[in-house]
């Protein structure tokens, strides 16, 4: 495994977009609507496969942040980063302790229920996915969808 150095450097020259955001619910809206409009400045329409992808994982995963990586005073980071064949999207936050599970629920989640479907998403929506604790101080979730660049 490459160490976050190695990766860091090997992906400097790659067009990427990152932005701190409130850990709020307006936060985790904005991320999304960002997201998108990132996507489209790079050339993938907004009604596009990719874009919907991109705004569903990032929504999923800017929510999860605020509402289980939330530390007061603390904001969340929003990265996009454009690889070769698909998009990297990455939320940083405050709770490197609280990891998300390694796979969905293995029961299915009720579609009525108010939460417990996030990470389905991700999955169902991303090639892969992962978390990464880079610090002390903060955890990473990242998901690398499809795009046709």
């Amino acid at each position: 495994m490459k160490s976050i150095d190695a990766v860091a450097e090997a992906t400097a020259h790659l067009p990427q977009f990152t932005i701190r955001l409130s850990a709020t619910r307006r936060g985790a809206r904005l991320a999304r609507r960002l997201a998108v409009q990132q996507l489209a400045a790079w050339g993938v329409p907004y009604d596009s496969e990719a874009s919907h992808a991109v705004a569903v994982v990032t929504a999923e995963l800017a929510t999860n942040a605020v509402t289980h990586g939330r530390l007061p005073g603390r904001d969340f980071r929003l990265s996009l980063l454009r690889l070769p064949g698909h998009v990297r999207v990455e939320v940083t936050d405050a709770r490197p302790e609280r990891l998300p599970p390694t796979a969905p629920a293995a029961e299915p989640c009720s579609l009525d229920a108010d939460s417990g479907r996030g990470l389905v998403l991700v999955s169902a929506y991303a090639e892969r996915w992962g978390c990464e604790a880079r610090n002390t101080c903060t955890k990473t979730v990242w998901a690398e969808i499809a795009c046709p660049w």
